[in-house]
């Protein structure tokens, strides 16, 4: 997190508490959090703060590089401060994402059709293991009724 906040300084963005709560937050967690989730964190220690403010920090640190932008759930954006090359899944059934640690490839990423390749995004998107495990359960105890 250090780290982050000497390149904002560098580039001249100001440091400011509530940017740096926000910082602390995205550092802490693998929940791929969105800005409401953010606000609502972030208001606990700033009653005062705004959702713009916040906004305006998660757009700041995405346009610097500090963190992506997940586009992978349709109701919210959410947001990742792991910035390395890795894949997401979705699951659809209770909302979560989860960050997945086997990589796919289709081929070198580095120029397609003339463009310029500077990152990919590949999501996948089902049920996950929990929400599996508990239908199986539900599917159980109802044949067991």
């Amino acid at each position: 997190m250090i780290e982050i906040i000497k390149r904002l300084k560098e580039k001249g963005i100001k440091i400011t508490p509530q940017r740096i709560t926000i910082i602390e937050y995205l550092s802490s967690t693998r929940s791929h959090p969105s800005a409401d989730e953010i606000y609502n964190v972030v208001l606990k220690k700033y009653p005062h703060i705004s959702f713009a403010t916040v906004y305006n920090t998660l757009m700041t640190l995405e346009n610097l590089g500090e963190i992506i932008e997940i586009g992978v759930d349709p109701l919210k954006k959410r947001y990742d401060m792991d910035t390395s090359f890795h894949h997401h899944f979705f699951c659809y059934k209770c909302r979560q994402v989860y960050d997945l640690s086997e990589y796919f490839f289709i081929k070198p990423l580095e120029e397609i059709e003339g463009h310029r390749i500077e990152r990919a995004l590949l999501n996948f998107v089902g049920k996950c293991n929990s929400c599996i495990n508990k239908e199986e359960e539900d599917e159980q105890n109802r044949k067991k009724s």
